[in-house]
């Protein structure tokens, strides 16, 4: 029997789960408002933020960077830096746009593998009308702990072992909580090592344009484009 051990929020930690999820519900209705799907993901979905947790916004199916970024102009969202990021050469090429310090969106610039789409599930995902339902979801962190939302904070408990469990629970592929779990113990014993491509786009410069460039150089990013 894995330990399983409660934790109990005090008001401080609601009140910043509360202001954190305020911002990523004033993120998410600018895309919303043009029919593009998004998530909210990690401890934001789960819970168990922190006063470091990041207010990230994904959206799981490639959309165009210009009509998300009209978007987004239009309700006053203003980007400070955009990048285009592909972690391995055997992962998808991503779109970033930061608005603030640990503030942002990302999106594939190409389609998805469904192991890349299930990450999002293991780390608990939820949508805009979950988020404004005040809904919270299992899922798991960073210290490959399994966290369970509960009326007076979570419950967690170690993964190792229990992958067919926890996979079954959040519904994703056995595989993926296999992959994880091995990411992130190498991860845990050597440190986060480099990503294979991060660039930054001038102000002036598209997403679309850029991902054309860096696939005429990069073998790995014209692959996965196709």
């Amino acid at each position: 029997m894995s330990e399983r051990i409660e934790v109990t929020y005090e008001e401080e930690r609601w009140d910043l789960l509360r202001a954190l999820r305020g911002e990523a519900a004033s993120l998410m209705r600018p895309l919303v408002s043009i029919h593009v799907d998004c998530i909210a993901y990690g401890s934001l979905a789960r819970g168990d933020v922190k006063p470091t947790s990041d207010v990230d916004i994904f959206i799981p199916n490639p959309p165009v960077p210009e009509l998300v970024e009209a978007a987004l102009e239009r309700e006053g969202v203003k980007a400070s830096e955009r990048e285009i990021v592909q972690a391995t050469p055997g992962y998808a090429a991503k779109g970033y746009i930061y608005t603030k310090e640990r503030q942002g969106y990302s999106f594939p610039l190409v389609s998805l593998l469904p192991a890349e789409r299930d990450f999002y599930s293991f780390a608990g995902s939820i949508y805009l009308k979950q988020l404004e339902a005040d809904l919270r979801v299992p899922g798991v962190d960073k210290r490959l702990m399994l966290i369970e939302p509960t009326k007076r904070g979570h419950v967690e408990s170690p993964i190792a072992g229990r992958e067919g469990e926890v996979a079954r629970l959040l519904g994703v592929d056995l595989r993926i909580v296999r992959e994880r779990v091995r990411t992130l113990e190498r991860r845990r014993s050597v440190g986060r090592t480099g990503v294979y491509l991060k660039y930054s786009l001038e102000p002036t410069e598209g997403f679309g344009e850029a991902l054309h460039r860096l696939s005429l150089h990069r073998p790995a990013v014209r692959k996965r484009l196709g």
